[in-house]
């Protein structure tokens, strides 16, 4: 590999990590943890990067009893107060972006620029939220009554919990927790145990800045387990929010034990993503568009590229391009920026994705571009594959099902734009959506209430990459929560309706009487 282990050694280093870590903070104070050993294996080449002991649920009890004591201090802070920590956070991630972006490949397995892209997140969310921090706006309303007033507001809500995956280990995070901390609430963070490391190097760098700022302990929770963590927090009723992004399986049951206790969750959950080619469009720009979407984190987005609907009238002419641009994929080591696709997470992953082609061929799909495990120097993990092209029908089972890997299904559409957007729609997810197109008709039909059913719908480019600034999240299966971007803060909080009366009476709503 390009990345020597001197080098990741220092990476390491760097970002406070040690061969054999505790599972569990409170922010400075790291608890002597003593569950299960968590052992991170590098996608990349296979090699041992630390080791976790996991949390138990006796840590976990501790590290919430933190947070509840923290909270009582946090949300007296001025809401601009707490920005400038947020904003000292960002200028903290700036100075950590190389090794933590390398950190970030290394253990995920994406190519060096999307790591480096996935940390820059993280400082363009920071510095949203300091910005928020100055506008978390309630509003006033005018009352029936004379002499009253009435006012809405925005109060801390809490403990958030989040529970995050293993594809965007470090910026997830950081898009729930740079809010919630600018509303005033304390977060607890569940990383996948897939990519423990990042998650410890994150809550090195926010010590730093906390620290230097005097914030308390439970602040920023750390907890790092299995399932059974998750599950903890799911029915936790001390936790009035949880955010989870993750499958639908694993959303599913989360917000059924939240639900239960009647508490919020913020459900991030999967994408079966498509991309409509109309017969106008463009061809130099639907080849990096769909390639992209489509291999990009090596499948494994939740906003991947998983369908392309093609015109019939372009669907030979956008075929072969597609196809003819996999040939020119390189595959290998993501922190070597020569190579455009890098690994998928482990085995397991690797397994499903074999899966997923044998699947789809039993039902009629005709494989176009074939997929496979990569052997010899250089995929010495056996997590290196093939990104794979299938023509598919779009009510196959496997085709309505999202494989976090780099298959693509090409689905042919005839007639009216109408026909591509009942295919897009139908299928459980709801997430992201794009259409390529030079007709403003299609465009705004595509945008419009009878169009995309989507939570992100983009004209003319990719259904990947997130911008922060907009709301991020989707409709149907994928969950329903929104995050990052807009008044998405408004999750984070509680809202409150205030009367005044400023008056010698009281006059009662709606003209009732009730005299004594």
């Amino acid at each position: 590999m390009s990345e020597t282990t001197t080098e990741m050694q220092q990476v390491l280093k760097d970002l406070g990590i040690k061969p054999v870590n505790s599972g569990a903070s409170t922010g400075a104070d790291f608890l002597n943890t003593k569950g299960e050993v968590i052992s991170s294996f590098s996608p990349v080449d296979g090699k041992l990067i630390a080791t976790v002991n996991s949390a138990t649920a006796q840590d976990y009890a501790l590290v919430v009893q933190k947070a509840q004591e923290a909270f009582i201090y946090w949300r007296t802070l001025p809401a601009p107060r707490r920005g400038e920590i947020v904003r000292q956070l960002a200028e903290k991630i700036r100075f950590y972006k190389e090794p933590l972006g390398r950190l970030v490949s290394y253990e995920m397995g994406k190519s060096l620029q999307e790591g480096l892209g996935e940390v820059q997140e993280m400082i363009d969310i920071c510095d949203f939220a300091v910005g928020l921090s100055r506008q978390l706006y309630g509003l006033t309303m005018h009352s029936e009554r004379p002499g009253h007033r009435m006012y809405e507001q925005y109060h801390p809500l809490g403990i958030v919990g989040i529970i995050s995956a293993f594809n965007f280990p470090v910026a997830v995070w950081n898009w729930n927790t740079a809010l919630a901390w600018v509303c005033g609430d304390v977060c607890i963070w569940k990383p996948s145990e897939k990519t423990p490391i990042t998650a410890l190097a994150c809550q090195h760098i926010t010590n730093e800045v906390f620290a230097a700022n005097n914030v308390p302990e439970g602040v920023s929770g750390l907890i790092i387990g299995g399932a059974e963590i998750g599950k903890l927090m799911a029915n936790d009723k001390r936790l009035p929010l949880i955010s989870a992004t993750g499958s639908t399986r694993m959303g599913k049951s989360v917000g059924a034990a939240v639900g239960e206790r009647l508490g919020r969750s913020l459900l991030e959950l999967g994408g079966n993503n498509a991309i409509i080619i109309a017969p106008s469009a463009d061809l130099k720009m639907v080849v990096p568009g769909a390639v992209f979407g489509a291999v990009g984190t090596a499948g494994q987005r939740c906003t991947s590229t998983r369908r392309l609907i093609i015109h019939e009238s372009v669907y030979d002419k956008i075929r072969d391009a597609v196809t003819g641009a996999y040939k020119q994929l390189r595959i290998g080591d993501p922190l070597d920026q020569a190579n455009h696709v890098g690994p998928l997470i482990d085995t397991d992953a690797v397994n499903a994705y074999l899966a997923s082609i044998e699947a789809a061929k039993k039902e009629g799909g005709k494989v176009l571009v074939e997929g496979g495990v990569l052997k010899g120097a250089g995929y010495e993990s056996g997590c290196y594959v093939k990104p794979c092209i299938i023509e598919a029908e779009n009510h196959f089972a496997i085709v309505q099902h999202e494989t976090f890997a780099p298959i693509l299904y090409l689905i042919k559409y005839n007639g009216g734009l109408e026909n591509a957007i009942k295919l897009q729609n139908a299928v459980p997810q709801g997430l992201s959506s794009a259409i390529m197109t030079n007709d403003l008709k299609e465009s705004e039909a595509f945008l419009s209430s009878a169009g995309s059913d989507c939570g992100i719908a983009n004209v003319n480019i990719g259904t990947s990459g997130a911008e922060i600034g907009g709301a991020f999240g989707g409709e149907k299966e994928t969950g329903g929560g929104r995050e990052s971007g807009s008044d998405a803060w408004k999750v984070y909080m509680r809202r409150q309706t205030n009367t005044i009366n400023y008056t010698d009476s009281l006059p009662l709503a709606q003209g009732i009487k009730f005299d004594l």
